[in-house]
């Protein structure tokens, strides 16, 4: 039966509807920011021959969807923009960590990957050093571009994934030396958490 009585829109009892109206403590709530400790799939073994190259080229050839990538310099140590560990994550391929050391012709796997959508942040910074490993995408988004695009104030990797996904990704192992090897394991879960949030 219909009640002869308007619906409540909260107004009787003083809730603001009209976000122009609300109150700070019901818009100013920042959600909680969830730590990111450990990769999801765990630590993957660096790839460093041509049949652990050629097995990932596979698997990533036959992921779907885009593909994450980055690369780990050492600038603050090194001349130039080597790179001295490139990340890859796809769905139905997982992560693949890989030293550009021990395989400085990475071309395989940018064969694996023609016309699969690359995913990097602030891929000014990491092009350079791909290229020297044969690494060529043929197509890009860069995450750090769409942070901007969408007017976000901070648009480091952490923040971007603090402000759109929640997770908060420590940066701790971002300005290392990365040529050092072997690589601790400690950096190695960092770099495998990047590539995941990518």
């Amino acid at each position: 039966m219909l009640s002869d009585r308007p619906a409540d829109d909260g107004a009787a009892d003083g809730a603001a509807l009209d976000p122009a109206t609300a109150t700070s403590t019901e818009t100013d709530a920042a959600p909680a920011v969830v730590p990111l400790t450990e990769p999801a799939d765990g630590i993957p073994p660096v790839v460093e021959t041509l049949e652990e190259l050629a097995r990932v080229a596979a698997a990533f050839e036959a992921g779907t969807g885009p593909v994450a990538v980055d690369a780990e310099r050492a600038s603050g140590y090194r001349y130039g923009q080597h790179t001295y560990l490139v990340q890859l994550r796809r769905e139905g391929a997982g992560t693949a960590l890989i030293d550009p050391i021990a395989l400085p012709d990475l071309s395989m796997l940018s064969d694996a990957l023609v016309g699969v959508e690359w995913v990097l942040h602030a891929a000014s910074q990491d092009l350079p050093g791909l290229l020297e490993q044969n690494l060529r995408p043929s197509r890009i988004f860069d995450t750090e571009l769409g942070a901007r695009l969408l007017g976000l104030d901070r648009v480091g990797l952490a923040a971007v994934v603090a402000e759109l996904l929640g997770l908060g990704l420590a940066k701790e192992h971002s300005a290392v030396d990365w040529s050092t090897r072997p690589l601790p394991e400690q950096w190695l879960r960092y770099a495998a958490r990047d590539g995941e949030v990518l």
